[in-house]
């Protein structure tokens, strides 16, 4: 963060709110505070917090502003990437920087996302429907009816573990690895001291081992899975390790904590709302439109992060080049000039197509595809099977202000 952006006018007189505070996600309160922020700050500056100095952006309209000037509000892991914890002033001692494409600006951005995207095309992502609904019917076929169980580890987490080893052509029987590196690359918690830092690094080094050696595998017999995508493109093929370890994480945590806490959102949320569950149980056609809507309650990525690149003006409210500014997807998705009841979940909602769950403008999520069509098979495999899932007293849910979801959650099936 700039000095001068600890010159910086508040954009409003209510005193900051530093809504990056772990507990308030680990505790269900986050609502309120940003339902405040909304009305009264809706663009604020935080002068102090565990991450450093920063913009709160806490409404639709300003944050898709934002995503639409790539020139000016910068991705770059060379000015502190997209998530809060990045900066570039202080690293954290031992930090490894890892380049991404999601944390890279135009023209490094567009090259390797070209690279990656066509896998998931609508062509490549209908071709991986029988399996989706193969691998899921197995899941719920598994599954006791009448008796607890942890919903994240026995559905949300198999589910999207075998879709990222299908991707990656990941050994089988050690899927479960890309689960832990997972919430590894993505808790910003760990990058608060040295010591869990170096847990996550160690993790993160393990991952690359493996990676590298399935690189070195696939350079020799490659196939269709996204590292042989990589080797052959012009645009990654001579990535570094750093570059390449990068990309994998952006790949997993994407492919792993999006998908899985929006089908954990699915047997939580529906089980808050039995009035909505009924009307989509009573009419599974309406089940591509719940799954927009259960995304947009959830908002699997509670914030992206960009960075000042010139002096600027938002909403009126003035900002510094060097400014860290953090879009809060999940209070836009509760925006109430934008969604009417936006704390509820409205199966058959018109407009739940404009949450801002996977992103908006060039950063787009380039796997929403695939997680809208692992979350309908689900839907649609539970709807077959007359399948309820009655979430028994509350979940544990992450502690972090990026990953937003569950840890565990017991639940019992039973039959409508």
């Amino acid at each position: 963060m700039t000095q001068a952006a600890t010159l910086t006018r508040h954009a409003a007189p209510l005193a900051p709110i530093d809504v990056s505070r772990p507990e308030i996600y680990a505790e269900d309160r986050w609502q309120e505070l940003f339902r405040r922020l909304r009305a009264e700050a809706p663009i604020q500056f935080v002068p102090e917090s565990d991450f450093g100095a920063y913009w709160s952006v806490t409404t639709h309209k300003p944050i898709v502003h934002i995503e639409a000037l790539p020139k000016i509000f910068s991705s770059s892991w060379e000015y502190g990437g997209i998530s809060i914890a990045g900066g570039v002033d202080k690293p954290t001692q031992g930090e490894m920087r890892m380049p991404m494409f999601i944390a890279m600006d135009p023209p490094e951005h567009t090259a390797q996302r070209r690279t990656i995207a066509p896998s998931f095309g609508p062509s490549e992502v209908a071709a991986m429907k029988a399996e989706v609904q193969q691998r899921t019917a197995a899941v719920l076929d598994s599954l006791p009816i009448g008796e607890a169980f942890d919903w994240v580890e026995r559905v949300s987490i198999e589910l999207t573990t075998g879709m990222l080893a299908r991707l990656f052509d990941f050994p089988w029987d050690e899927r479960h690895k890309l689960t832990y590196w997972s919430d590894m690359g993505g808790d910003v918690e760990l990058m608060k001291s040295p010591d869990t830092h170096a847990m996550r690094n160690a993790a993160l080094g393990e991952m690359g081992a493996a990676f590298a050696a399935l690189w070195q595998q696939k350079a020799a017999n490659p196939g269709k899975d996204l590292i042989s995508v990589m080797l052959r493109s012009d645009a990654m093929n001579h990535m570094s390790e750093q570059e390449f370890m990068g990309n994998l994480i952006l790949l997993i945590v994407g492919g792993n904590d999006t998908t899985r806490n929006s089908m954990s959102a699915f047997a939580y949320g529906l089980s808050q709302f039995p009035d909505e569950r009924a009307k989509l149980e009573a009419n599974p056609d309406l089940i591509p439109n719940a799954v927009q809507e259960l995304v947009r309650w959830q908002t699997p990525l509670a914030h992206m992060r960009r960075t000042v690149m010139e002096d600027t003006e938002v909403d009126g409210v003035a900002m510094k080049k060097g400014d860290k500014v953090v879009l809060w997807y999940i209070s836009a998705n509760r925006d109430e000039s934008v969604f009417k009841d936006a704390d509820a979940i409205q199966v058959d909602r018109e407009n739940a197509r404009r949450h801002l769950s996977f992103g908006y403008g060039i950063h787009r999520c380039v796997g929403a595809r695939v997680a809208e069509l692992q979350l309908c098979t689900l839907l649609e495999e539970m709807a077959k099977r007359r399948l309820r899932a009655n979430v028994i007293g509350e979940p544990t849910r992450v502690p972090a202000c990026f990953v937003h979801g569950y840890k565990s959650m017991q639940v019992e099936l039973s039959r409508y």
